[in-house]
């Protein structure tokens, strides 16, 4: 886990999400303590519980994306769920815990990328030893009269002409026939999958169900991709990344929890409402912390972070279980966006949109240039929108940017031009009928 101070954090997501600031500060702070807990003694460590934090806005002001770009700051298992999600299912303790399951998956491919980067330069030259292996088979030894040192001798002369060439590269074509496991999956199964299987009973299946083996003529070229991932899996120690996986998630795994307000029982509900105190309920003990029972073995939640978010436009905070509410001491307020945000989000970020459609176009050999006045012109476009339909926040831009450009993204094959200016003209032209008619802003923007 990187260290990065509280103010290291809020400059990187700065590079990204524009405004936002108290909620910014809020998950840096919480980041940083998970450090700061890490120094700590063992016994000192165990009492030290996790900040969950609970973002209140409207969608579209950057919740899932502050996030999203924390976990990939930090280098920490990181899931995104949906709390309505879990109100569909209709069975709940299984499908919450599953939540546990798939961050320990996303730990499982963060140490597995990890533990293979050491076993890099080894594989490799596993793969050409075995590529030459296929390329110059070795000689079988016949006991005849015949001098089996020359043969030998021969052979080694061969071998090493070919290991020249497939160095340089000119064996790329060469077919050769290559060996590709695969599991099976059992067919009275495909329609519910595994992964909705009781845990014990999904093991039991994945060890006892043979592997289908098929055979392959490839180039060298494509042979070498197949190979070297083969020997990848065959050097990393499975085990030992199964280990420190649970470790990582248990410890600075994060848990981003979308909809909660989508869970909220109304005053004296049935039906619907029944099934979200349900799914409540059985939240709680996974953010208090339990022990989940996982395929990789036992995961303990007591210090996995989670960061839940909700609209809470029908409903507050306060409806949710007040044991549920304790559990997320952080709470932050994040702003509509105003026409102001619109311009930044559109220039500023590092991953902007007027840079993205710009390089899209540059595939193309046509240059965009969006002047001042246009970025204006579009953010205008977004917040007026967003006021007279339903506000999705700096996700109208998507669209107002789609319909702006569509007749360019088609042509731009078959442009000759190199340049294309966009200004506020060629916006209003654009724009103007779809935004003033409610109607049809309602549907296309």
């Amino acid at each position: 886990m990187r260290d990065l101070t509280p103010r290291q954090t809020v400059k990187e997501l700065d590079r990204y999400i524009i405004g936002q600031d108290d909620a910014k500060r809020a998950v840096a702070v919480a980041i940083r303590n998970r450090w700061r807990r890490q120094q700590l003694d063992d016994d000192m460590r165990d009492e030290v519980g996790p900040k969950n934090i609970l973002m209140i806005g409207p969608t579209g002001v950057g919740k899932t994306e502050i996030a999203r770009r924390l976990a990939k700051l930090t280098e920490a298992p990181f899931i995104k769920v949906e709390a309505s999600k879990y109100t569909e299912v209709g069975y709940y303790g299984r499908d919450v815990e599953s939540m546990i399951r798939d961050l320990v998956e996303n730990a499982i491919g963060l140490v597995f990328e990890r533990e293979r980067e050491h076993v890099e330069a080894e594989a490799k030259g596993r793969t050409d030893e075995r590529l030459l292996d296929m390329l110059a088979p070795p000689p079988i030894t016949i006991d005849v009269s015949s001098d089996q040192d020359d043969v030998s001798d021969r052979y080694e002369r061969t071998r090493e002409k070919m290991r020249a060439m497939l160095v340089a590269g000119e064996l790329e074509q060469r077919k050769v026939e290559v060996t590709i496991e695969q599991k099976a999956t059992p067919m009275m199964f495909t329609g519910m999958g595994l992964e909705q299987m009781d845990v014990d009973l999904q093991g039991m299946f994945e060890k006892i169900l043979p592997k289908s083996s098929t055979r392959r003529d490839l180039t060298v070229e494509e042979a070498r991709d197949v190979i070297f991932e083969q020997e990848c899996d065959g050097l990393v120690n499975q085990e030992k990344v199964n280990a420190q996986a649970i470790e990582l998630a248990e410890n600075v795994g994060i848990i981003f929890l979308d909809e909660l307000d989508k869970i909220v029982a109304t005053e004296g509900g049935r039906g619907a409402d029944v099934s979200r105190q349900g799914v409540q309920r059985d939240l709680l003990p996974i953010v208090e912390g339990t022990t989940v029972q996982t395929k990789y073995g036992y995961v303990k939640t007591d210090h996995i972070l989670f960061i839940a978010a909700g609209a809470f436009h029908s409903t507050r905070p306060s409806d949710l279980m007040p044991e549920l509410q304790g559990r997320f001491p952080i709470r932050v307020e994040l702003q509509d966006l105003t026409k102001e945000d619109f311009v930044r989000i559109l220039t500023e970020p590092k991953n902007s949109l007027t840079k993205q459609y710009t390089a899209l176009m540059e595939t193309e050999g046509v240059q965009l240039d969006f002047t001042p006045d246009a970025i204006e012109s579009m953010a205008n476009y977004a917040y007026q929108v967003n006021q007279s339909t339903q506000n999705i926040g700096a996700r109208r831009l998507y669209t107002i940017m789609e319909r702006l450009l569509e007749e360019l993204s088609f042509e731009a094959p078959d442009m000759k031009m190199g340049k294309v200016k966009v200004n506020a003209a060629y916006v209003h032209d654009r724009l103007d009928e779809v935004s003033q008619d409610e109607d049809l802003s309602k549907f296309i923007l």
